[in-house]
């Protein structure tokens, strides 16, 4: 008991309480909001925050809280389309921070456990262990090669730490999944410190530029069905519709959401992609030139 208090004691300091404010007319304002909180942990002691993309996309700044209580205007550094991390950095040194340990150790039913800020100057604690290992793929054209899925409950905001039994830092908890055995969903550490001179590069803050539809999607039956279009987006100039069936991507026939993705980024943004799809009974070919969500969500 002692040693997981001495723990706790520890790591609970690094927990970082995110507020951002988007201008209603960038992009992403219609898909997350003008106002939005997440978590963040301090993984350096000169105040770099590390978080999930979809807290601080659009932002300028956030206003961090730390678990003391004190509130600082930060700086949005980076926010990256193919990991779905962001970083921030705090204008103060000798903050407490976490250590970052590379995920590809980890294995099923290892302890974990993580920490999620519940509004500025509280956060909660939840365990569990691990329970997946391996590809996932969501609706919004992304894909993580190894994603760590757990028992563990997200008990608040997401984008804070998912950490082992020795308080490192192994990933960063990104959805609730609500799935039976595996409630969330962490992005493995390795994605930041593998790019992490990427991340602290100056210049845009944008990063993950690839060619892009700008669709939502899900699988059904060995077909991949859009479900929703970006307005303005690439998908939405050339006419796909909810409920297009996409049978294949320049040639190559399509029968998940994975192999839908890897075909399109193939190919490099500004490039012609060629679209067979079913709309009702009807098939059609669509030819648009691919996108980059770097510049579209641009401030």
């Amino acid at each position: 008991m002692n040693a997981a208090v001495s723990l706790l004691g520890r790591v609970l300091p690094t927990t970082v309480h995110l507020r951002a404010a988007i201008p209603p007319t960038h992009p992403s304002a219609k898909l997350l909001g003008t106002e939005r909180m997440g978590t963040g942990t301090l993984i350096d002691p000169e105040g770099l925050v590390l978080t999930v993309n979809y807290v601080v996309l659009g932002a300028r700044d956030v206003r961090a809280t730390l678990l003391d209580g004190r509130e600082h205007i930060a700086e949005v550094l980076k926010y990256d389309f193919e990991s779905g991390l962001g970083l921030v950095r705090i204008p103060l040194r000798g903050l407490p921070a976490v250590a970052l340990h590379p995920s590809t150790g980890l294995a099923l039913g290892q302890e974990v456990f993580c920490i999620a800020s519940v509004g500025e100057g509280s956060a909660r604690v939840g365990t569990g262990a691990i329970s997946y290992l391996g590809p996932f793929d969501a609706n919004w054209e992304y894909v993580l090669d190894r994603a760590i899925m757990t028992t563990s409950m997200n008990p608040g905001l997401g984008g804070g730490p998912l950490l082992d039994a020795l308080g490192r830092m192994v990933g960063v908890v990104s959805l609730n999944l609500n799935e039976i055995g595996r409630f969330s969903l962490a992005i493995p550490s390795d994605y930041f410190l593998d790019a992490r001179d990427r991340f602290l590069a100056g210049g845009r803050r944008g990063m993950g530029a690839r060619a892009w539809l700008g669709v939502f999607c899900y699988a059904m039956n060995a077909r991949v069905v859009i479900a929703g279009v970006l307005p303005g987006a690439p998908g939405d100039q050339a006419g796909l519709r909810p409920g297009d069936v996409v049978l294949a991507i320049d040639g190559r026939a399509i029968g998940d959401r994975i192999s839908m993705y890897r075909s399109l980024w193939s190919r490099r943004p500004g490039e012609a992609v060629t679209l067979d799809i079913a709309r009702g009974s009807q098939p059609r070919r669509v030819t648009l030139a691919a996108g980059d969500p770097v510049d579209f969500f641009a401030e």
